[in-house]
């Protein structure tokens, strides 16, 4: 999730956040040791990446040509339409457009006369207000969750009661950390749960490489196969306009091999550790047995932490009941007349949701109406980079689209889309998108800036939009389990004191087998929708 990364210890874990470098975080030095920050390169936030992508991407457009493809009533762009037209507008025009930029990225209107917009103008919302207000009332909602201290009371209690049957406990909490990245993208907070997860690794007879591909994969796979994940299929699917709910049949079906096939891989390499020790990719330090005979046992869960699990469990449960168009879902028509039941939710919805349940757990929790209001504005104000990151990525695609180069670009690479097999062109969107997750590590801002360039070539390749968002997040995620700029790969490795070289040792074998599968799934995925 595009958050910044949680504190080292578990009991101070009341907010939750997000800024901008790997999965959206702003601090790429956070989790190495003191004194190490300095001497590294820091590469770049999202936002001064953005900030920077929107400078060029400016500059550019004084030199791509300007056209546009004649478009449905519905606004898509019809094949083989594309004409050159004049650009719009002087340097001082252009020099205004880049200073409103991140402006109309959140509340621009677009003029359905010219096309164009802007701030001052009647026509249909352009800019990711909806997406920004949807982004801290959930930010709002997972810090007042993480206040009351239950899910990780319940991730503790977990992961000691099953400290005697090892391959249990590995298979146990990878799956709660998918689970819980694939409905709302836990990647940062799992930073908190070397403390617990180390010792009990370290007793069981394994390494610290155990240990740490349980947290890391763990949780990294879920977020990678997101089904309803709302800081990457959430904001893919908004800027590729199609429902959150599109393609989760997939999705689904992704999540559950693909975790199926890491855990596997992590028992794997735990069971060979665990008979031949000195197989190990990190050895054993001095102290470890030690530490481990120290694990403690965790507080029980209590009443109150039972209710407020229940609770979030309902609102994610209900929040995927929303979103499914359902009729489409279940007669596997495209144009299936929605159910009565339905509710088709989307963004202002959702938001309204998250904000409604922020209250009402904190309610239940008993959390008192000034820390409950305290812990709320928190939330929201945790989150706000990763709000900024859609705002800014949304504000490249205003420049792009007034300056009418966005329909260049797409006409550039119409040709290598015709008449390609559906299958191929749903493997090239997670190929092409593999340096752009490196470049634009914020999986928020990497959508949106994205998703308005790709999504159309999937109406090209007559490829639904849902795979493109499905390939899309799947190569962020990929990358984020392994690149350096996040987190949650260097902070791990610091918090369970392994070599990130040593690390990438043993997740390369994985990495390869995960990006076969993707392939496979987003190329039938092509071919079914």
């Amino acid at each position: 999730m595009d958050r910044p990364p949680e504190p080292e210890d578990p009991e101070d874990r009341e907010g939750n956040a997000d800024d901008a470098d790997g999965t959206g975080k702003a601090d790429g030095t956070s989790g190495r040791p003191e004194g190490e920050a300095a001497s590294r390169f820091a590469f770049p936030s999202a936002l001064t990446v953005l900030v920077a992508v929107t400078i060029a991407v400016w500059a550019l457009a004084f030199v791509v040509p300007s056209g546009s493809y004649r478009r449905t009533p519905d606004g898509d762009p019809v094949q083989g339409t594309y004409h050159r037209e004049a650009a719009p507008g002087d340097f001082v025009h252009r020099l205004g457009e880049l200073f409103l930029a991140p402006v109309n990225g959140l509340y621009g209107v677009r003029d359905p006369r010219t096309g164009q917009v802007a701030t001052d103008v009647a026509g249909t919302l352009y800019g990711s207000a909806g997406v920004f207000l949807f982004v801290l009332a959930i930010g709002a909602f997972i810090t007042v969750v993480f206040a009351t201290g239950a899910l990780d009371r319940g991730i503790e209690r977990l992961a000691h009661r099953l400290r005697a049957r090892g391959a249990l406990l590995i298979a146990g909490v990878m799956t709660v950390f998918s689970l819980l990245g694939t409905v709302e993208g836990f990647a940062e907070e799992t930073l908190g749960f070397y403390g617990l997860i180390v010792p009990l690794m370290l007793a069981l007879g394994y390494d610290r490489m155990v240990a740490t591909g349980t947290i890391i994969l763990g949780a990294g796979v879920g977020v990678l196969a997101s089904t309803v994940n709302p800081f990457a299929t959430g904001v893919a699917s908004s800027a590729a306009d199609v429902s959150l709910g599109d393609g989760i049949t997939l999705r689904f079906a992704m999540w559950f091999l693909l975790t199926g096939v890491t855990i596997a891989y992590v028992l794997w390499y735990a069971h060979r550790v665990r008979v031949r020790p000195e197989r190990s990719l990190v050895g054993f330090l001095p102290g470890d047995r030690e530490l481990a005979a120290a694990s403690a046992e965790p507080p029980v869960l209590t009443g109150l932490h039972r209710t407020v699990l229940a609770l979030v469990t309902a609102v994610f449960v209900f929040m995927i009941f929303s979103v499914i168009p359902w009729s489409s879902a279940l007669t596997g028509r495209a144009d299936a007349e929605p159910y009565g039941w339905e509710l088709g939710w989307s963004f202002a919805q959702l938001a309204a949701l998250f904000l409604t349940a922020a209250v009402l757990v904190g309610i239940v929790a008993r959390l008192g109406e000034r820390r409950l209001s305290e812990v709320v504005v928190r939330g929201a104000a945790d989150f706000l980079a990763p709000a900024l990151t859609i705002v800014l990525a949304r504000g490249v695609t205003v420049i792009m689209n007034n300056a009418r180069i966005t329909d260049t670009v797409l006409h550039s690479i119409e040709s290598a889309v015709t008449g390609s097999a559906a299958a191929l062109f749903g493997v090239l969107v997670f190929i092409v998108n593999l340096p752009l997750a490196f470049l634009i590590p914020s999986t928020s801002g990497h959508a949106t800036l994205a998703m308005p360039i790709l999504a159309p070539l999937a109406d090209f390749a007559g490829v639904s939009r849902s795979v493109v968002v499905t390939a899309w997040q799947a190569a962020s995620g990929w990358m984020n389990l392994w690149v350096p700029t996040t987190a949650v790969v260097m902070g791990g490795v610091s918090l369970a004191k392994v070599g990130y070289d040593r690390y990438l040792r043993f997740v390369w074998p994985l990495l390869a087998i995960l990006a076969v599968l993707i392939c496979g799934f987003v190329a039938f995925g092509a071919v079914v929708t």
